[in-house]
């Protein structure tokens, strides 16, 4: 769940983490906030859901990078340099596709620095190109073996041959060789099913199909040990489309976004809408549940376990087996929801 996105502040971050957690204090038999990955585990026995936060812009440390701590410590487990536009860390999607990417700054990488220092995970969605791929050189040269991800991107390669694909694409997917960069690392991508990124097919309606097909694109471009699944679930898009439409200078990308909702691509795949047809339909694709159970979380457990936790990949590859054997015997014994 996002905490503050684009140019916020600390006090908005700590405002929205308030309300949400107050929201969350009327309902306590049903939100768990995870601290570690058998906080995951440990929701499928209690019937509850697991909540993890994650911030869309660095903006919220207020120019202060103790407050890294503080984030660490309230439970963010990932978080963007650049939401689109222009910032001290470097530059967004949005900013890079209008042509003006001047990649990372000195202040992106100290901000990287405590990530690193404290665990918490580079997500590389909505970021310029050449700042996630200075980002991610940065990374490799500075902390090898250290993996970062693309937590919702939607693959640019997918689209290209579009009939109706426009001349640039949409500005929110990435290039192969990003994607390719993230899994070197070790992370993982996970597409988003956002309808108005869909370049060239802008549906009023994403099929459980077309968001398989995106699955499908990221596992044959990286393996099945990369991919995830996510969500842009706003709840409601009618507040964004209404709020975009009434605000287009804000979203200088020449009437693209606008245009897609124009054409009736408003939603974002909610997967409690569609989650079990796009099961069905990888199955029929041939995809076992082995492959399912790394793509519906357990690629992403694996990575935060290794940047939350500090347990390497191969121990928990090792322990995960064993792990979800246990999980369904006490299921069997004592599921209640």
């Amino acid at each position: 769940m996002t905490l503050a996105a684009a140019d916020m502040s600390w006090e908005t971050f700590l405002e929205q983490h308030y309300h949400f957690r107050a929201a969350m204090a009327q309902q306590p038999e049903n939100y768990l906030i995870v601290n570690e990955t058998r906080d995951i585990e440990a929701v499928h026995l209690l019937g509850k859901t697991a909540v993890i936060w994650n911030s869309q812009t660095a903006t919220i440390l207020n120019g202060d990078l103790k407050k890294m701590a503080a984030l660490k410590d309230i439970g963010v487990k990932s978080m963007i340099l650049a939401y689109n536009d222009i910032f001290r860390t470097g530059l967004g999607q949005l900013a890079a596709a209008n042509g003006c990417d001047i990649g990372l700054t000195p202040w992106g990488k100290k901000v990287i620095d405590e990530m690193v220092r404290f665990g918490i995970l580079l997500d590389l969605s909505h970021t310029g190109s050449k700042t996630a791929n200075d980002a991610m050189d940065y990374m490799d040269e500075t902390y090898p073996g250290v993996p970062y991800v693309y937590t919702h991107s939607v693959p640019a390669g997918f689209y290209k041959d579009e009939p109706n694909a426009t001349p640039q694409g949409c500005y929110r997917t990435i290039p192969d060789d990003e994607a390719l960069c993230a899994v070197k690392s070790g992370g993982y991508i996970s597409p988003t099913f956002t309808e108005w990124m869909m370049d060239g097919i802008w549906p009023d309606n994403i099929s459980p199909a077309q968001a398989a097909d995106m699955i499908d694109y990221y596992v044959k471009l990286v393996g099945v040990d990369h991919v995830g699944i996510v969500t842009d679930d706003m709840f409601s898009p009618q507040l964004v489309v209404d709020f975009a439409k009434a605000n287009a200078d804000m979203y200088n990308d020449g009437g693209y976004m606008i245009d897609a909702f124009n054409k009736g691509a408003t939603g974002n795949g909610e997967l409690a809408k569609i989650l079990a047809a796009i099961t069905d339909d990888l199955w029929a694709r041939g995809y076992s549940n082995e492959d399912l159970a790394k793509i519906y979380g357990g690629n992403k457990m694996r990575v935060f376990a290794q940047v939350s936790e500090g347990k390497p990949p191969e121990q928990f590859l090792q322990e995960y087996p064993q792990r979800l054997r246990l999980r369904q015997e006490l299921e069997g014994k004592f599921f209640n929801r």
